[in-house]
Parts: C-alpha cells; sequence; structure tokens
C-alpha cells in the first residue's frame, strides 16, 4: 500500500470527514504524519469519528472551535465545506495551505493522471476514459467525484496505471500542486452560484484543472463554449480541442455522419450507442483524452458500440414491444431535463415530477413539440399538468410515483415511441435519492410486456 513519503508537514487538520475526509486521516495516520480531525457531528452520533479516535487519531467533533488550528501547518478540507467557514478562513489567513484531498492523491500517485471537469457530462466521459482505457488493455484506476475517493484510489496504484479522476469545482479549488498529464474541460454553464457566489469565481475554479500543465502536458476542451476557450487560453499545456460545429485539424470532430481525431477516422456516428447531442460531446471528449492516454481506436469502437450509459443518466432501459425506455433519474433540474428531451426527436412520453423548488418549467417549452404525452407525480406534478396543458399536451396523466409512471406511459404508447424519466426535479419529496428513484423505474419497466 502506497503512503506518503517526504511529506512537508507536520502537523495536518483534516476538517469535515465524511467519506472524503476519513480516507484523508487514514492515509496520513497510517504514513506517520501527525493529523487532527474536526467534524460538526457529535461523537455520540458520529461513528467514523469513533473509528478514528481507536486509531489513536486526535479527534473533535460537536463543532468547529478556532482551536484546532493550533500547532496545524495544513489543512485538508471536505470539498463541501466552504471558504466563508470561520476555521478556513483562519487558517488562509495565517498562511497555512488549505486543500482538499486531490493533492494528497496527486502525491501519492506516481503515475499518469487524466482529470475531467465541466458543468455536465462529467460522470459519463470519466467512465468511457476510464472504459476505453481498460479495453484497451492499459492498467486503470477510476478516481474522483464519481464515487471513489482519490486518495483511498491511489494507495493502491502503482506507477504505470492511469487514474482517471472526475472532478468538481469544490474538489479543484482546494488544490496547489495538482497536475493531470490529460485534463479535459466539457463546458461551463451556471451552477453551484450558492458556493461560488460568481460566475467568474466558479470558471476559475474549474479552470485550476489546467494552471499547473506544462508544455508536454494535453487540455482537452470544448471549442463550441467561449467561456471554455478563454479559461484554457492561459495553460502551458498543448491544447486539444473537439467541436460539434467545425473541423478541429488539432482535435477531435464530426462531419455529421462520422467522427475524426485530427485527420484520422474513427468511427460512424450512428454506431455510438449514447443517446443525444451532449452525449457526443461527451464522446468526443473522451476519444481525445484516451487516445492521449494510450486507448487504442479498436478499443475506444468496442467502448462506443456497447456503453449504454452511466447508471440514472439518459441510461437505456429496455425495448419492450418497440417501446424505448430511458432512466434519466439524475435529471434534477430544468437544464439536465433539457439535453435529455433535446436527445430524441421521436414521440415522447416524458415522465417527470419531484421536489417542488418553485422553479418554472417555461426554458422547456419550445421541447414540447415531440412530446405526445406527459406522466407527472410528486409534489410538481400539478405545475407540470398545468406547464404541459398550456404547450399543447393532449394527454397529462398524474400518477403516485414512478412505478406507476412506467405503467401508464407504457399503457398508452405505440411503436416507436420513447419513454423518458427525466423528472426536471429532486426527488427529495418522495425518494431518499435520485438513485431511488430510477432503480424503481428501472424495475418497474423489467415488469413490463
Amino acid at each position: 500500500m502506497n503512503k506518503l513519503t517526504s511529506f512537508p508537514y507536520n502537523q495536518v487538520l483534516v476538517l469535515g470527514l465524511a467519506k472524503s475526509g476519513e480516507a484523508a486521516a487514514k492515509l496520513l495516520n497510517s504514513s506517520g504524519v501527525s493529523v487532527r480531525v474536526n467534524d460538526q457531528k457529535p461523537f455520540s452520533e458520529n461513528p467514523q469519528a469513533q473509528s478514528l479516535h481507536h486509531e489513536g487519531i486526535e479527534v473533535i467533533t460537536g463543532g468547529h472551535p478556532l482551536s484546532v488550528l493550533e500547532g496545524v501547518d495544513y489543512v485538508v478540507k471536505n470539498p463541501g465545506i466552504p471558504y466563508t467557514n470561520a476555521i478556513v478562513k483562519a487558517a488562509t489567513e495565517r498562511g497555512i495551505p488549505v486543500v482538499t484531498e486531490i493533492e494528497l492523491a496527486y502525491m501519492l500517485h506516481e503515475g499518469p493522471i487524466v482529470a475531467i471537469t465541466g458543468s455536465n457530462g462529467k460522470t459519463t466521459t470519466t467512465t468511457l476514459v476510464y472504459e476505453m482505457l481498460k479495453r484497451s488493455k492499459k492498467p486503470v484506476a477510476l478516481a474522483g467525484n464519481i464515487g471513489k475517493v482519490s486518495c483511498e484510489v491511489a494507495q493502491n496504484t502503482v506507477p504505470e496505471e492511469t487514474m482517471v479522476m472526475e472532478l468538481s469545482s469544490f474538489q479543484l479549488l482546494g488544490t496547489e500542486t495538482f497536475k493531470p498529464n490529460v485534463s479535459v474541460f466539457l463546458n461551463l454553464y451556471e451552477a453551484h452560484l450558492d458556493y461560488h457566489k460568481t460566475m467568474e469565481h466558479y470558471g476559475q475554479s474549474k479552470a485550476k484543472i489546467v494552471a499547473n500543465q506544462t508544455p508536454q502536458d494535453y487540455a482537452v476542451y470544448n471549442a463550441d463554449h467561449q467561456e471554455v476557450r478563454t479559461l484554457v487560453q492561459k495553460t502551458q499545456a498543448q491544447t486539444i480541442p473537439f467541436s460539434l460545429l467545425s473541423e478541429q485539424s488539432e482535435g477531435v470532430w464530426t462531419d455529421g455522419t462520422s467522427v475524426y481525431y485530427k485527420d484520422t477516422f474513427i468511427m460512424k456516428q450512428n454506431e455510438i450507442l449514447l443517446e443525444g447531442e451532449h452525449n457526443l460531446e461527451n464522446t468526443m471528449a473522451a476519444i481525445a483524452a484516451s487516445l492521449l492516454a494510450g486507448a487504442t481506436i479498436e478499443g475506444i469502437r468496442k467502448v462506443l458500440t456497447t456503453f449504454t450509459g452511466v447508471e440514472h443518466r439518459l441510461q437505456y432501459v429496455k425495448d419492450v414491444k418497440g417501446r424505448r425506455f430511458f432512466n434519466d433519474s439524475k435529471a434534477t433540474n430544468i437544464l439536465a431535463a433539457q439535453k435529455a428531451l433535446n436527445a430524441f426527436s421521436e414521440p415522447t412520453i416524458w415522465l417527470a415530477g419531484g421536489l417542488d423548488r418553485g422553479q418554472s418549467f417555461e426554458e422547456l417549452a419550445p421541447l414540447m413539440k415531440h412530446v405526445k404525452a406527459m406522466v407527472v407525480f410528486g409534489e410538481t406534478g400539478e405545475k407540470l399538468r398545468e406547464f404541459g396543458t398550456k404547450n399543447g399536451i393532449e394527454t397529462i396523466l398524474m400518477v403516485d410515483n414512478v412505478k406507476q409512471a412506467a405503467e401508464e406511459a407504457y399503457r398508452i404508447s405505440a411503436e416507436q415511441d420513447v419513454i423518458l424519466l427525466s423528472p426536471a426535479c429532486a426527488s427529495w419529496d418522495q425518494y431518499k435519492t435520485f438513485e431511488e428513484r430510477g432503480n424503481m423505474f428501472v424495475k418497474a419497466v423489467h415488469t413490463l410486456e
């Protein structure tokens, strides 16, 4: 198991637990570094803190007293903790580095790194790159925001292994020396402004993925997004564009029927199983990144002709008597539902609803032209029914849950229809997670005949 060597700090504070904080604390402790943990949750209700305490790690819980910084010269914080936090502000004022565990993973992993960020499409692109390298018989590990704590994964990697990382703006903001061999910047849309406050700060946080790259590294970027182009211009890395709109002599592009890397034919566009223009962007980014990381064209083709999507992200579920079912339960906002609805030209039965955050659905009005019916549920059911009626949808059914939604959609469907669960709302009015919601839908689809 890999350990941190030549670690230049004497006393580390791990601020906030959850999976990343627990992994960071264990890594530091096993590497012989003096570590202190501080978490808001009381000790009696905090099994992670109790476990770390049993390992001999100093644990302070139930609040964030400034005294936790005593003797500390390095802070590893949970990505979700804002920089307005009193401990974070005090550490910054004292000149103490405040990082996320991504920095520890970078110190630990000796092999190449492919890192992916963007407002949308990170998980799909990260998964594609990982699978493309794997199919090309390259040693590869998956880490980051995709659900695998990077510094935990890095403890078990070998120098010849490529670590493919999905990174959020929260994680990237807490980096200082982190430098991927290949970076991917997918897109930039308005998001997380409760945390970042401004789009400029959000964009700059994302752009840290290219900040430390050198001329020996590669930065794959979306040439169709002006904001992304501008942010990537500052890197020293070799820039590799991808575009749906124009030929790219130095990157990945399409002529409308085939996909190319520079002047090399990769494959026919209609052979790619993933649906939607946004997924074509993700695919093109993954092609560029995986080729630069050593994937073969054969390996890339094998993945793209079999990969049907990440769970709950426009995931193809099943064809039932000519009706294609798609699970996009991860579409918890208007923008995500917009992309899903835009992915199809066939007659679509749209399943939507969930937690009411007071949002309007009017941005989706132009996409109602090929929606033949709606099945709505949850707190926003009535609001969605009104929206559908206003936009000329004649068949709108209200049901209690997504199981009933799948059954009713199938009942009113015809051959060649797409039945799409893309709720445009969070799940918390009825379900613990969007995964629970999506799993109920998938299970229901598999019972249909």
